[in-house]
């Protein structure tokens, strides 16, 4: 069985070591690890391994605490202590900027650590499977769909795994329990519980009624959902969850299908560094991308001139403009729309900063956006969940004209190899 040193990890988590001239990635390794592997995918210049012996271990291996770690797919990293996840995420950020984006910031700023690198989640995706053994409820095995059954899970919010517990034996009980294949559960900042039960779309069952007797007896509000999010239908309960942001404080609420941060408690140092940054003086036009329900744009609205959102998904546009109303910032604006497509015409006036906060896969037509517009933004923030679309995008954006001013990690993800990033380019 062949053997390797990990000399350090990628971008995707795994540690990385040199094997007969050959780079091989191996999960669940930590640098300093001497591990025996057995080759699992092999490449013209690089493999992919399984550990299946441990020889010795790296300085900044930990015992993880979670008694399916490495079988679960949801953390890949509780093994590293936190300090060295820190790290790592901070060094391979400025790595895939360098080695993608061919740039370097001005400013290198140090990670944001998380608060609590323990029971940070305030929203969980439960897996479902019925088994002649009971309800298997947790998540998918790494690589897989097979469900891992949990107890509990250590990044979750204790009310969660408490709710999980009140979960089981109700799902359990139902007529045909085989026909739920998915249970999210997510917590307000006032602690409200809010459940989205998925069903099988041909089902034909009495779930809603009840489903809906158990959620109203523990003040749980609930939706049901048999296909996309235009299936959803409110059973019981407060139809929006509220979070906080900004200071004073924000209340924002968005609808059981919107998005919010899993991580809350980093969700608020994310926009008090977006903020901090954009350092605006309340004369500026902002544009906001990818706005969702104003998480970015309603503290950014309040310091500007004024401020237009831009969001694909209708629903989170009527929370935006509720959230407005409600707290009371009324120089902003919220447009349905695909971003791209959009932000052209929104050019044809001069913009002081242009914010967005794309899904995983970036904003990789935004360099053809801009162009189509009259006026080029004078700086832009941008936010995002994945260093290499990233990188990506922000190598187009120098060919552009910007520079790349401050780079700032978030680790909003503890025990996994998840990082978001706020990179500051502003035009030469």
């Amino acid at each position: 069985m062949p053997e390797l040193t990990v000399e350090s990890l990628a971008t995707g988590g795994e540690g990385v070591g040199r094997f007969n001239g050959k780079t091989v990635f191996v999960p669940l390794t930590a640098p300093g690890d001497r591990v025996r592997f057995e080759v699992v995918q092999e490449k013209k210049r690089y493999l992919r391994g399984r550990m299946t012996e441990r020889l010795d271990d790296g300085s900044g291996r930990r015992r993880p605490p979670c008694p399916v770690f490495g079988e679960c797919g949801g953390c890949d990293w509780q093994h590293l202590a936190y300090t060295e996840q820190a790290e790592w995420k901070q060094r391979l950020v400025q790595d895939v900027l360098h080695r993608i984006g061919g740039v370097q910031a001005a400013s290198e700023l140090p990670i944001l650590p998380a608060v609590s690198e323990w029971g940070y989640r305030s929203r969980v995706q439960f897996k479902c499977h019925a088994t002649s053994e009971g309800m298997a409820i947790g998540f998918f095995r790494r690589g897989s769909h097979f469900v891992i059954d949990i107890v509990s899970c250590p990044i979750a919010d204790e009310r969660i795994n408490h709710l999980l517990v009140w979960l089981r034996p109700i799902l359990e009980r139902f007529p045909v329990p085989e026909t739920i294949p998915q249970v999210d559960v997510e917590l307000g900042a006032d602690g409200q519980a809010r459940m989205v039960v998925h069903q099988l779309a041909d089902a034909q069952t009495e779930a809603a009624e009840y489903l809906a007797r158990y959620a109203a007896e523990n003040d749980v509000a609930l939706f049901m959902q048999t296909g996309r999010k235009s299936t959803l239908q409110h059973l019981c309960g407060p139809v929006g969850l509220g979070i906080e942001v900004d200071d004073p404080p924000l209340r924002l609420l968005y609808d059981a299908g919107g998005f919010a941060q899993v991580n809350a408690g980093q969700n608020r140092l994310l926009v008090d560094e977006v903020v901090r940054l954009a350092a605006l003086v309340g004369t500026e036009r902002v544009i906001d991308l990818y706005c969702g329900m104003g998480n970015l744009s309603l503290p950014l609205a309040r310091r500007s001139a004024s401020l237009v959102g831009i969001e694909a998904y209708q629903p989170a546009i009527v929370a935006a403009e509720q959230n407005a109303k409600t707290n009371r910032v009324e120089n902003c604006r919220f447009l349905v729309g695909d971003a791209m497509s959009a932000l052209p015409r929104l050019l044809d006036q001069p913009c002081d900063l242009l914010v967005l906060d794309p899904p995983r896969q970036g904003a990789k037509e935004l360099n053809q956006a801009l162009a189509g517009g009259a006026h080029l933004p004078t700086r832009l923030l941008y936010v995002s969940c994945d260093p290499a679309t990233l990188a990506r995008d922000v190598k187009g954006l120098t060919s552009t004209g910007y520079h790349l001013s401050a780079l700032r990690p978030i680790d909003m993800f503890p025990q996994t190899h998840h990082v978001e990033t706020i990179a500051l380019l502003e035009l030469e």
